[in-house]
């Protein structure tokens, strides 16, 4: 990819001296460079603004998204045109052991014609129908319409998949907020963004606030990453363009506004569905093996038909017409015999009860011979995130200034209890801190656990790391103790923070306000003066610290994201009266957002929480059964290296404390060390 700036510049548009038409050929030029040739991540926000001519104030007029929409088509996914289904039909016929059943099918006809039309007046013998060619047919037919039948379902299958994409997206037309079908979206427009918001296209942000957009449907990152609208000093990899937004990605957290820059083909995920369609389908080893034995079978009947013809005259001799025409059709008959009829269709059964197998398992295969190269396969290459794990964060680990806890159950499922790591019963104490900490990351917080529309499945909104908190607290009902706590005021979170404070009221105690803090560790820690412990706050020490920054570097190490949470007691019922707070001139207070140094400290450590996108359970005997088979298991992952060699050691697929390579380490390699390495790294 081309890594210039764009020139704003070049494109010169001034009505007064060039014409109308060649403008607007250079506004095309700008576009369609800009779309295809730069890289906008590099780009300020002005700059792309400015080559697709659009005012991000008011976005574009309705002419003008209609004339582009013309010019560079709906934002939609190119398909190949549907296939007739007369012609799927037909194609189940292209086989060279079906061409092989047809010509015997003629063969039988064209002799059972001879035969009647050779037969003496009132003679006896001979069919009364071509019973060999009508059972062959019958055979073909059945054979074709199984296929057909199962090749059409995965059509409705992948079908479906598309009604995934959200119908209207917000952008910013005519100078106000529109809510547009997504298909209409073109280059230049402003896109609007929102908690729970599906991306409908790629842009480039030019302004965010806590902005963070789950991106494991593209990267297989699973944790969602913050955006921001800075550009960009140089080239990175498509999970690390902070300033982008993809199409199909989802936002979790926060808002924020960006220029389309690409659409339907033209996007990240419109690339890797063109490369999708143009790798070509290669032929089977069972359908190389089907086509040899076709060929085999193809010739060894000639040769039937030849022997036996020859063996017949040299026996018996031809004394007419009629004796070679017996001769001939006998010789045909025997030929046709040796032709397996029931083949072709047994092939089809076989395979499609393998395709409804893998169905049982969630997996679409659209073409019946696609199933059988799995029993070929000698490598399996998956990624991590939703394939090898649940993608459902999930709180495991809580520690507290007296011990630790382990959370049982995985997934968005409120359903498991806290347990020491010993087995024993877990302490009063202990058990005091961890609802403590549970309640501030479940206050602290913009996560919501719904019911999903089936008995005993869940939703959810917002970031799952969020979400994990709300579960974990649900499990050890932490929540129940908070429930007399609401939000009046919040400070986001932020990359550059890495925290997020919010300041409640408590309802049973006068109003008096608390405030609520999560975040990295590290970061938290270095705004506590004190610790919550064994029911009472003590002063935080040194000792503290370290005993706390080792337990994160512990947890890091076994691949856990670790949160830290935290409280701060206001002692009083009215922001205003805090001490330091600002207000305006009438007495109102300042932003709040604006006020953290004031807000964030001397806050009280509670604990923190490590939590993981645990493996799915059946992942691990399915590993397990493929080595037994001979077959290599590799993970491919855009996960830190610690947390992917953790995930595959507790699956089996490396040895504990096995090597992960990443990407920078592959692009250093030369051909000879990358061969050796493929074949001995699996992750």
């Amino acid at each position: 990819m081309d890594d210039r700036i764009i020139d704003p510049s070049a494109l010169n548009r001034e009505p007064h001296v060039e014409p109308a038409d060649a403008e607007e050929s250079k506004e095309v030029k700008a576009q369609e460079a800009l779309l295809h040739d730069v890289d906008p991540s590099l780009a300020s926000a002005d700059e792309v603004a400015e080559a697709l001519n659009v005012d991000t104030h008011t976005g574009l007029s309705s002419e003008e998204a209609k004339r582009r929409l013309e010019k560079f088509g709906a934002n939609e996914l190119a398909s190949a045109p549907p296939v007739p289904k007369w012609k799927k039909f037909l194609q189940q016929f292209q086989d060279p052991l079906v061409y092989l059943l047809l010509a015997a099918t003629a063969i039988s006809l064209v002799a059972w014609i001879i035969e009647k039309v050779n037969a003496a007046p009132g003679a006896e013998g001979g069919e009364a129908l071509p019973f060999d060619a009508i059972v062959i047919v019958l055979i073909l037919i059945v054979n074709a319409v199984l296929g057909y039948v199962q090749e059409a379902k995965a059509d409705e299958a992948v079908n479906a998949l598309s009604e995934m994409t959200a119908p209207t997206s917000n952008v910013l037309r005519n100078g106000r907020v529109e809510r547009i079908a997504t298909t209409d979206i073109v280059p230049g427009d402003v896109l609007v963004l929102g908690e729970g918001d599906t991306v409908p296209a790629d842009g480039r942000l030019f302004a965010a606030a806590s902005l963070r957009i789950a991106e494991a449907s593209l990267t297989g990152e699973s944790v969602p990453v913050g955006k921001k609208p800075e550009t960009l000093e140089k080239a990175k990899a498509l999970g690390d363009r902070s300033n982008m937004v993809f199409n199909g990605t989802s936002v979790t957290q926060g808002t924020g506004r960006a220029i389309v820059t690409g659409t339907g083909m033209n996007t990240q995920v419109g690339k890797i569905a063109d490369l999708l369609q143009s790798t070509e389908d290669d032929t089977t080893p069972l359908q190389k093996e089907m086509n040899h034995v076709s060929k085999i079978l193809g010739i060894a009947v000639c040769i039937i038909a030849v022997v036996v013809l020859v063996a017949l005259a040299v026996l018996e001799g031809f004394h007419s017409v009629h004796d070679v025409i017996d001769s001939l059709l006998l010789a045909v008959s025997l030929a046709v015999a040796a032709v397996p009829e029931g083949l072709a269709t047994i092939l089809t059964v076989v395979l499609a009860l393998g395709v409804q197998r893998m169905a049982a398992h969630h997996a679409i295969v659209k073409k019946l011979h696609s199933v059988e190269t799995l029993g070929s396969a000698s490598v399996i290459c998956s990624d991590k995130t939703g394939t090898l794990t649940r993608n459902e964060m999930t709180v495991e680990r809580v520690v507290v200034p007296s011990g630790e806890v382990e959370l049982t159950g995985t997934g968005y499922a409120p359903e498991g209890d806290m347990v020491s790591l010993n087995g024993d019963a877990v302490p009063e104490n202990i058990a005091q801190e961890v609802y403590a900490t549970l309640g501030a990351g479940t206050l602290a917080n913009d996560g919501e656990l719904r019911e999903g529309p089936k008995p005993g499945t869940w939703e959810i909104v917002g970031d799952p790391t969020e979400v994990s908190l709300v579960v974990a607290a649900r499990k050890t009902h932490a929540d129940k103790r908070f429930h007399h706590f609401t939000r009046v005021a919040e400070i986001p979170f932020t990359s550059e923070r890495k925290r997020m404070s919010v300041i409640t009221k408590n309802d049973t105690d006068s109003g008096k306000l608390t405030v609520f803090a999560k975040g990295a560790p590290d970061v938290l820690l270095s705004y506590c003066d004190r610790i919550f412990v064994n029911g009472a706050v003590r002063k935080l020490t040194e000792g503290d610290r370290q005993d706390i920054l080792k337990k994160v570097e512990e947890l890091s190490r076994e691949a856990y994201r670790t949160l830290g949470e935290a409280y701060r007691p206001l002692e009083t019922a009215s922001l205003s009266e805090v001490p330091g707070i600002r207000t305006n001139a009438a007495g109102d207070v300042s932003d709040i957002s604006e006020q953290a140094d004031v807000i964030e400290h001397q806050l009280v450590w509670t604990g923190m929480v490590g939590i993981i996108d645990p493996p799915r359970v059946e992942v691990r005997d399915a590993v397990a059964e493929a080595h037994r088979a001979g077959v290599r298991t590799v993970m491919i992952t855009g996960d830190h290296p610690l947390t992917a060699a953790r995930i595959a050691s507790d699956l089996g697929i490396i040895e504990q404390g096995g090597k992960a390579l990443t990407g920078d380490e592959l692009d250093s390699m030369d051909e000879k060390q990358l061969d050796k390495a493929t074949s001995e790294v699996s992750v």
